[in-house]
């Protein structure tokens, strides 16, 4: 009995011991299995991120080389708009030449018609003048009587008037016809770098002197202020001067035009000519500003002092080509020009050029 006591508790402890046994191989092997699983993910872990390190390397090697490429599209592209800018500015200003060869043809051919038959109006005018001196020197020497002196003096002296208006408004016509010419003159410029502040004092000292020339008397305070940040500039000098010069003349025509039509009112206040010239910087252009505190522009004049031939002095007294001009000009050079005024107080142009 108790052997067979002996021998169930043995099989029993066989048994837990077998079972056991197996529990812990079959842990050895599931820790065994556990760990090549893992480094499998390892390995798999540090193939991806090797390949992950790779492919973002291969981006910034991509990113770099369209950053470059981009680049060098970016800069011919600006390359190519300058030289499209160029081109247009080439085309207008062929287009320039070519109204001012036209208009110089077209008045050339005006002024050779109308040259002639005023020469001769100006030439026997003045072979007229002479012969009525001869007849005057004549008629002194002879007596004759009175009556008949009385009768023939006061025509020739009409005669005389008569021919000196003729000789006058000869000349004058002439000289509309000589300034016609010198407005329409095809001009030969070429584009150079230039110091636009230089410019605009140089030709505001030459305007100045020319029409103190004519006028003595004439005084003018002239106030300017030059952008020393401005930066030299492309330009065709003689025609930018040229515009300076035409504005300069008529600020300074119309201060003196104040002065001689002086009321009450300025003579009790005092009016001084007073010229303020501006230059500035502003981002891409060029600006410059010419005000002058003369007789301004009528309201019903302003919009049309930019077309040919028209003008607000006397007969006689311009062409009514220089402001026409001037715009073409500005515009050849891809620029703007404007003007503001002010019956009786001021006028003032603002030309725009592009560097």
């Amino acid at each position: 009995m108790i052997l067979i006591e002996i021998s169930l508790q043995y099989r029993v402890i066989i048994g837990i011991s077998a079972m056991l046994l197996l529990f812990v191989s079959f842990l050895v092997a599931f820790i065994s299995s556990q760990r090549k699983k893992l480094r499998y993910h390892k390995e798999m872990q540090a193939i991806q991120q090797a390949q992950q390190d790779e492919l973002k390397e291969q981006n910034l090697l991509l990113e770099q080389r369209v950053s470059e490429r981009t680049a060098a599209l970016t800069e011919q592209t600006e390359t190519l708009q300058s030289t499209l800018n160029e081109l247009k500015a080439s085309q207008l200003q062929l287009i320039q030449k070519e109204k001012m060869a036209s208009l110089g043809e077209m008045t050339a051919g005006i002024a050779h018609e109308i040259q002639n038959p005023l020469n001769f109006v100006n030439n026997f005018s003045d072979i007229n003048t002479e012969l009525l001196t001869e007849i005057k020197e004549k008629l002194a020497e002879e007596t004759l009587p009175a009556s008949l002196t009385n009768y023939i003096n006061p025509i020739i002296v009409d005669l005389s008037d008569n021919l000196q208006k003729i000789l006058q408004h000869g000349k004058r016509a002439d000289g509309i016809v000589k300034n016609m010419l010198q407005h329409s003159q095809t001009q030969s410029g070429v584009m150079e770098l230039t110091d636009l502040n230089v410019l605009v004092d140089e030709y505001l000292k030459l305007s100045f002197y020319g029409f103190r020339a004519k006028k003595k008397a004439f005084n003018c305070n002239m106030q300017t202020s030059f952008d020393k940040s401005l930066q030299s500039i492309h330009i065709i000098p003689q025609d930018i001067g040229r515009i300076l010069a035409n504005i300069y003349n008529n600020a300074f025509y119309a201060m003196q035009d104040k002065i001689n039509n002086a009321d009450a009112f300025l003579t009790k206040t005092g009016y001084e000519p007073t010229l303020i010239i501006t230059t500035q910087k502003k981002e891409s252009v060029a600006l410059i500003i010419i005000r002058d505190n003369g007789m301004g522009i009528p309201a019903k004049f302003i919009n049309k002092i930019f077309q040919p031939f028209f003008t607000t002095k006397p007969t006689g007294g311009s062409t009514g080509l220089g402001l026409s001009l001037s715009y073409d000009i500005v515009k050849a050079h891809q620029g703007k020009i404007a003007v503001q005024s002010k019956e009786g107080e001021f006028t003032e142009f603002s030309i725009e050029l592009n560097y």
